[in-house]
């Protein structure tokens, strides 16, 4: 019988013993600046309001899928619809100096069969942004995907009109993958979705990376930083 002369067609490598990955725990994380945990609106709402107050113009909330809740009882109301989702599983990032929530941001899209997860509907209060905590609170959620859970792929995503959000994604060390153009309508508007992701082999030079930026020898007196993150990666 004649043998076929057809190639071979290529095929992906083997993923030797794979296995659905667990879902995130509803448990708190604690880093050296912040601690991560389940939003919750008894003990997160008000910081979380006052925390956001200096953001006046609401210029926070522009590329997020809400509008920013304008009273107490509104955000109140905001967080307990949040955190009565398990995905998105939002986070309170609680600052440790002071011991109160100043920022959100959610696991979501989560593919267990996959080993997929995102971060996203991430909103740093004005206390927040452009901090070692705010950096920390990426970190460990990006050390629970990796380290605890062993997925493979750590997602982000936002507006490719959003600039500060992909500036921070390259910065925490995302790679872009492409536009995914007329990808959702929100707020009665059109979003072409930038993808950027982190992939377990990408992770060992990323986590030394920010272990070593947030290490407090990378900081001076006054709290600056002595080398970037991006130098720390070698970038």
């Amino acid at each position: 019988m004649p043998q076929s002369t057809r190639a071979a067609q290529p095929i992906g490598p083997q993923v030797p013993n794979w296995s659905a990955r667990p879902a995130p725990p509803a448990t708190p994380k604690t880093g050296r600046y912040v601690r991560i945990e389940p939003l919750d609106p008894v003990r997160h709402a008000r910081d979380l309001f006052e925390a956001n107050a200096a953001d006046r113009d609401a210029t926070h909330w522009t590329y997020l899928f809400d509008e920013k809740p304008l009273t107490p009882e509104a955000y109140s109301a905001w967080v307990a619809k949040s955190a009565s989702t398990q995905d998105p599983m939002f986070h309170a990032i609680i600052d440790l100096a002071t011991g109160k929530a100043a920022g959100v941001a959610a696991l979501m899209r989560i593919d267990r069969n996959h080993g997929v997860i995102e971060v996203g509907h991430i909103n740093f209060s004005p206390r927040l942004q452009r901090t070692r905590q705010a950096t920390e609170a990426i970190y460990l959620m990006m050390a629970r995907a990796f380290d605890e859970l062993g997925y493979r792929r750590f997602e982000w995503k936002c507006d490719h009109l959003n600039a500060p959000s992909r500036e921070a994604a390259l910065r925490f060390g995302f790679t872009f993958e492409g536009i995914f153009r007329q990808a959702v309508v929100y707020k009665g508007r059109n979003r072409d979705t930038a993808w950027y992701a982190i992939i377990d082999t990408d992770w060992p030079g990323i986590k030394a990376a920010h272990e070593a930026w947030l290490d407090p020898a990378n900081f001076d007196a006054e709290g600056r930083q002595v080398k970037r993150l991006a130098a720390h990666a070698g970038q």
